[in-house]
């Protein structure tokens, strides 16, 4: 995209940079400036450390580290040319870590000598990578095409179930090759087997891109291509991003969405794995485009989540960066950071003040955090979910906002220490008694319902409520599905197979065949913090491996709907990411396929907002795997209208925090003659994305919100208004009688 002229001037103040480079480059001026403030020097502090976490991640990470290889290439040169059988495990472990590290021309040399050194074996002297050989050289070659088409050619149908027209790979050569070897093992390995359910799709895959599904697939090994396709019509959702200019490549990341400027329209934050590359400020210029602007991020390197809250209550909206997470071996030197945001005059500064607030003393691996205000005292504390094993004990970290900035450690005292391998965290009030609950998703482990005491105790009760599972878990939240005024809760299964044939099960749950996963779970509360798993009656029952994901309303009827960003480590896992449309609240119906959401890339971070203020969500997710040489490009899904109604409401607290948090939104609407209620909690969303602060209510047809009423579990106060116009944006102040409502002029996004 061409370079724009922005609205405003962007440049710091002049004080404030000269103080940011002296600290970056340690002179005496910095030093001058860290003197006289300390969240400067903690931001100092904390630039430095990450530069170690760089170097020893891109050494000895298990998956961004190049130790592995370079062993591993010193081994095979110093291989006896007589040792077929070592020469063929060597050349394929060096080609494997060679498709990790993104050479793929490098990596298909290897697996094909691998290839042929076992050929020449008799079948009794043959390594066990026979097993694995033919299937990993499909996985080379359907990356080797990936990389000169959906990366080199990327059009909006790229990577995107089923593939389109445009999506059709310019260079077949890649997709040709896999195809030859996933056919071999389809034909060798037994029937239905997790191996040949993942050969028989990927090669499905593989014909799309060259155009030639479904009639150009040999009967045997097609797939039906009902399998692609929606119960229900839905419009479709085109990907923007490129023209937009929010296609970042990188690899897993966090997204978060907010007015960070405080101008009136909703910017983009987001972060990658990568140690190497720091997070980025993409402002919205509001002309229908995002630009990558300084915000004092160079330095602050690498985070798998974002999460984000007025922690200090001064107007503006901070961005907590999670980091380590998956990363065991690495914890003693992968911080978290807290980023306080210093808006002025419309420019963004993000200073690092993790060790000023207390939350840098030890580093666990994490990539999980959630706000509250859990004890009712009027300023947000920090849950963070921490990843334990048999051999490392890392206690999530309950930090108790003290009031002055900084914050202390009481999750072992409050009980919540969790000790278990942690993958999501979401607080939410599931009885209606105020105070905040936490649910906590555990991978390998069952999950944790913690019930407020409301005395700063908390009681595990997950079992007896009914919510312990799945015992494989990922990203997690707390939302009204129904709009019956209790807080149901989603539990999102993830599973990884020790036998390296991961997708078979997916795979499987897609063609309707049994799998013995544990699949996701929707939980319906029944208003006095008791839970049943209704998933399958809701039809959400389908195993699809989720990292990301979040929630919103698509079509402002006033149900939120959902989206599931989908994937694992490897690369054969090029599943569709799920979107779930809820139909009035009696059921779900996926509508990937028809909506355009069925993305094969991995996702992560994701954020329902209206990024053009045009009145309905759009759709942003952060794209990319794990290893460097699957990183992809971001995505923006664009919401093409339904012509229902809305509301925007942003809370300010006075007794309560200043955004909010946890409050409950209630707005009575009368419909076609029918009266019924729309509900919303000031949150962020799911566990792994962060939606804006500002609460967007779908109101269906409604021409006005006969009441709406706030109420205040801090203050344990409601305000009601009456006979409020819809299609605006409203700012609440707790305890102040007056509305302020403005109409946002849209900003269609660029083409």
């Amino acid at each position: 995209m061409e370079h724009r002229t922005l609205r405003r001037p962007r440049l710091a103040p002049f004080s404030l940079i000269g103080f940011l480079i002296g600290l970056l480059a340690g002179s005496s001026a910095g030093q001058e400036a860290a003197a006289e403030d300390p969240a400067l020097a903690s931001h100092r502090r904390m630039v430095e450390l990450l530069v170690k976490v760089r170097e020893r991640t891109y050494e000895d990470n298990a998956q961004l580290g190049r130790r592995k290889l370079r062993e591993a290439k010193a081994q095979l040169e110093a291989k006896a040319d007589d040792d077929t059988r070592g020469l063929a495990e060597l050349h394929y472990g060096v080609g494997l870590l060679e498709l990790m590290q993104g050479n793929d021309e490098a990596a298909v040399e290897h697996l094909e000598n691998a290839r042929r050194l076992v050929g020449a074996l008799p079948p009794g002297e043959r390594p066990s990578i026979a097993e694995r050989l033919n299937y990993n050289l499909g996985v080379a070659y359907m990356v080797l095409g990936e990389d000169a088409n959906c990366v080199a050619h990327h059009t909006s149908q790229s990577c995107i179930l089923p593939i389109g027209e445009t999506g059709v790979h310019v260079d077949p050569t890649g997709s040709k090759k896999a195809i030859e070897y996933y056919a071999r093992v389809v034909d060798e390995s037994p029937a239905g087997s997790d191996v040949a359910l993942g050969a028989r799709w990927l090669m499905n895959v593989c014909y799309m891109t060259l155009g030639q599904y479904p009639d150009g697939v040999p009967s045997e090994y097609r797939i039906a291509p009902s399998t692609f396709t929606s119960e229900v019509a839905f419009p479709r959702f085109v990907d923007v991003a490129p023209a937009v200019g929010l296609n970042e490549f990188s690899l897993a990341g966090g997204a978060a969405a907010e007015d960070y400027d405080l101008d009136g329209d909703l910017d983009v934050v987001n972060s990658t794995t990568d140690t190497g590359k720091p997070l980025l400020y993409f402002q919205n210029t509001g002309d229908g485009a995002f630009v990558p602007t300084d915000a004092n991020l160079d330095g602050i390197h690498g985070g798998l989540n974002l999460n984000q809250a007025d922690y200090d209550g001064d107007g503006d909206v901070d961005v907590l960066v999670l980091r380590g997470g998956w990363q065991l071996g690495l914890e003693t030197v992968h911080p978290k950071s807290l980023l306080q945001n210093r808006v002025k005059d419309g420019q963004v500064q993000f200073v690092d003040v993790t060790f000023l607030a207390g939350l840098g003393e030890v580093h666990y691996p994490t990539q999980t955090g959630a706000w509250a205000d859990y004890d009712l005292d009027g300023d947000l504390d920090l849950y963070v979910g921490n990843e334990s094993t048999d051999t490392n004990r890392y206690p999530g970290q309950l930090f108790q906002n003290q009031g002055d900035g900084r914050f202390k450690d009481v999750g072992i005292k409050a009980g919540v220490a969790n000790l278990r391998f942690c993958k999501g965290a979401s607080w939410g009030d599931i009885d209606g008694d105020r105070d905040p609950d936490l649910y906590l998703s555990n991978y390998m482990q069952p999950n944790r319902l913690y019930l407020n005491g409301g005395d700063g105790t908390f009681k595990d009760v997950a079992v007896e409520r009914g919510v312990d599972r799945p015992f494989d878990s990922f990203p997690t939240w707390f939302f009204d599905f129904d709009n019956d005024g209790a807080l149901d809760l989603y539990v999102s299964s993830y599973y990884q197979s020790s036998d390296g044939a991961r997708i078979g099960p997916v795979v499987a749950s897609h063609l309707g065949l049994p799998t013995q996963q544990d699949l996701n779970k929707l939980y319906k509360n029944d208003g006095q913090g008791h839970f049943r798993d209704v998933a399958a009656e809701w039809k959400v029952d389908l195993f699809t491996v989720v990292m990301g994901a979040n929630y919103g309303d698509l079509d402002n009827d006033g149900f939120p709907d959902f989206y599931l960003g989908t994937g694992y480590p490897f690369y054969d896992g090029l599943v569709p990411n799920v979107m779930y449309w809820n139909r009035g609240g009696k059921a779900f119906a996926d509508v990937t396929f028809a909506g355009g959401f069925g993305h094969l890339q991995k996702g992560h971070g994701v954020v329902f907002a209206d990024l053009d203020a045009d009145g309905d969500q759009d759709v942003f997710e952060d794209m990319g795997g794990a290893y460097p040489g699957d990183a992809f490009g971001s995505v923006l899904f664009e919401n093409p209208g339904f012509g229902n109604h809305w509301l925007k409401v942003r809370l300010v607290g006075t007794r309560s925090d200043r955004a909010g948090v946890g409050a409950r939104i209630r707005a009575d609407i009368t419909e076609g003659g029918q009266k019924r209620s729309v509900f919303a909690w000031v949150t962020t969303g799911a566990s792994f994305g962060c939606n804006p602060l500002q609460q967007h209510l779908g109101l269906g047809q409604a021409s006005k919100v006969d009441t709406l009423e706030i109420y205040w579990p801090t203050s344990d106060t409601k305000q009601v208004f009456r006979d409020v116009p819809v299609d605006r944006s409203l700012v609440v102040t707790e305890g102040k009688d007056e509305l302020v409502t403005s109409t946002p002029k849209p900003t269609p996004f660029r083409r």
